[in-house]
Formats: C-alpha cells, sequence, structure tokens
C-alpha cells in the first residue's frame, strides 16, 4: 500500500508545481498590466499638467471677446473675413465679437469683464477712466483729422467758423467732435459760450440739421460721408490742419493684455494686413462692408477713404494728445475730476 502511492505524490507535486508557476505568471502579467496602465495615467496627467500650465500663460480664456461698433469699418471687414480667427487658432484662441451701441457702453463692457478688447475714438475712454473704468491703452490707429467735421447745408450763408457766433450747433455732448469744436472756436477767437449748443446723438443731430432747426451740425463718420452724399452738407471745418488729431483707440482689460502679448500680437498683425488690403482695394471693401452697416455703398467708400488703418502701439506722444482732450474736458466740467491718461497706459504690454 505504501509503495503504491509514491507515483501519486509525485504526480500531485508535480500537478502543484505546474499550478504554482501558472498562479506566478498570471500574477506577474497582471501587474505588469497595472504597471502599464499607471504609466499611461501618469503620461496622461503630465499632459493635461502642461496643457494647463500652458492654457493659463494665455490668460486662461481660451476665447478673445472683442468689443465693437457698426461704424468700426475695419472690425466689421475683420469680423465678415473671419482672417482673426485663423490667425490665433495656432494659439488655441477662439474670438468672440460683441457689439455695442456706442462707445461709452463698449467701455463700461470692459470694465465689467464682458469684453477684452474693444476699439473706440477719442473720448470715451476719457469719461470712463474719470468715472473709474478699469481699462489700459494698448494701441491707435493713425491720426483721422477729415472723418469729423463742422458741417452747413448747402445753402447756409455761414461761410467760416467765426460766422457761426449766436448761431444754434448740435453736437453729441462729450465726445470726440465735441472737442473738434471747442479747438475750432479757439482758432477763431470764440468760446463754447459764444454759440448755442444743442446736444443731440447722431439720429437726431442730422433730423434737425436737415429741417433747419439748426444752424450747423458736428458730426463724424460715416454719419459725416452719408450727410455729404445724402443732402450736399458742406464741410465748414474739420480737423485740419492740425486742429484736432481724430485718433482711434485699442483698449483692453488690464489683465488679458499684460499675460497675453501674442494674442495682442496676433490682433495687430491681423489689423494691419486687413487694413492694407482694405486701403488697396476701397471699392470692394465698401461693398463688403455696407451691407453689416446698413449704409450705401458708396458712403462706406467715401468714409473708409479717410482713416489710415494702420494699428500701432500707444505711444507717448499719442498719450500726451489724449491728455490734452481729458484737460480740456475737466475745463469744461464735462468730466467731475482731473486724470492723468498715462495711469490706463501699461508699459512694455505692447507687442
Amino acid at each position: 500500500m505504501e509503495t503504491a502511492t509514491y507515483p501519486n505524490n509525485r504526480a500531485d507535486g508535480a500537478h502543484h508545481q505546474q499550478q504554482h508557476r501558472r498562479r506566478h505568471g498570471l500574477i506577474a502579467l497582471r501587474n505588469l498590466f497595472v504597471g502599464f496602465v499607471v504609466f499611461i495615467a501618469l503620461v496622461l496627467i503630465a499632459a493635461f499638467l502642461l496643457a494647463a500650465s500652458a492654457y493659463a500663460q494665455q490668460g486662461g480664456k481660451g476665447e478673445l471677446r472683442i468689443g465693437y461698433q457698426k461704424s468700426a469699418s475695419l472690425f466689421v471687414l475683420q469680423k465678415a473675413s473671419g482672417t482673426l480667427e485663423k490667425r490665433l487658432a495656432p494659439l488655441g484662441f477662439g474670438v468672440k465679437w460683441i457689439e455695442f451701441p456706442a462707445g461709452p457702453q463698449l467701455l463700461e463692457g470692459l470694465n465689467v469683464g464682458a469684453v477684452d478688447v474693444g476699439f473706440v475714438g477719442e473720448a470715451p475712454p476719457i469719461f470712463a477712466q474719470a468715472a473709474g473704468a478699469r481699462f489700459v491703452y494698448f494701441g491707435y490707429e493713425p491720426a483721422a483729422p477729415h472723418a469729423e467735421a463742422i458741417l452747413v447745408l448747402p445753402d447756409s450763408p455761414i461761410q467760416s467758423v467765426a460766422d457761426l457766433k449766436g448761431k444754434k450747433i448740435a453736437l453729441n455732448k462729450g465726445s470726440n467732435v465735441h472737442y473738434l469744436l471747442v479747438k475750432q472756436l479757439e482758432r477763431h477767437g470764440l468760446k463754447v459760450s459764444d454759440i448755442q449748443p444743442i446736444y443731440l446723438a447722431p439720429a437726431d443731430g442730422r433730423a434737425a440739421f436737415e429741417s433747419k432747426k439748426v444752424d450747423a451740425w458736428v458730426i463724424w463718420d460715416p454719419f459725416q460721408a452719408a450727410a455729404e452724399k445724402a443732402i450736399g452738407a458742406r464741410v465748414l471745418a474739420d480737423g485740419a490742419p492740425g486742429v484736432v488729431n481724430n485718433y482711434q483707440y485699442y483698449l483692453g482689460a488690464r489683465d488679458f493684455v499684460t499675460k497675453n502679448p501674442r494674442v495682442i500680437a496676433a490682433l495687430f498683425e491681423d489689423s494691419v494686413a486687413q487694413g492694407a488690403w482694405l486701403k488697396q482695394n476701397p471699392r470692394q471693401a465698401a461693398e463688403r462692408i455696407a451691407p453689416l452697416q446698413g449704409l450705401p455703398v458708396d458712403v462706406v467708400e467715401r468714409s473708409l477713404q479717410r482713416y489710415e488703418f494702420n494699428v500701432k502701439p500707444i505711444t507717448p506722444a499719442v498719450v500726451a494728445d489724449q491728455q490734452k482732450i481729458a484737460d480740456t474736458f475737466f475745463d469744461l466740467k464735462l468730466i467731475p475730476k482731473a486724470i492723468q491718461v498715462s495711469d490706463a497706459v501699461v508699459p512694455g504690454a505692447q507687442p
């Protein structure tokens, strides 16, 4: 009996050894698989952290929100063409265009964080800064002194600015043209107290002007071009020669501009490229822009010809010019306190 059990014991031992080896093999395979899964997870986490870091360096938005007005012809063209979206795609940024009815509302959008950058004339940022709004200047369009003017009707007896003494003049209070009027009156020995200012928004100003309820109208393009084309309005005086510059400004949220120089550079590059195309092809550009602005093509084309469309980084000389306007508005009691425009400029923020 005892001798008969030996073979069985040896067989059982071999069987157990085989099972033991198989079990160790499965454990090793499982450990290898778990290690592989952990390795892949670590790689994915590292990639995510790198992407998150790059995303944070771009401001953490992934979207450039642009505030614009329909009268901002270059932005209207860029929005329609989609060129900025293509330029920003390699940076991981999309574009969201947000329309505002006028500059003051756009500045409020910047102040509350609804947009990242915007484009306005000279006056709105002065009023906004005086009211404590948070924004910075980071670019400007070259002077366009012919793109705003004092208009009179074609049959008006008024032949010079000096003839405006005692006359009713329609204008948008606190706007770029308010400054133009002040400087032209000074140039001809008059003060604002020597005329009768009638403060009206552009549409109401056009109606009062056309119906002869006022003697003159101070207005900017494209409303100026529309009045010239539609009713033969005559330019009594504009910003030239050397009266006012009529700059247009690129403004932005301080944090966005300082943290996203590559995005700002891309915006500049696209604006310069599209502006150059516009200047070389004014009629074709007007045909694209006019339907979006709700104006005749001829009116838009005339308006486009009075701008340079060549954005540049903000400079001390331009800041000094803006300071003159701010000081004038304070002297006229149009803003509640004196401001330093340079406080709203970030050194080194320009691309």
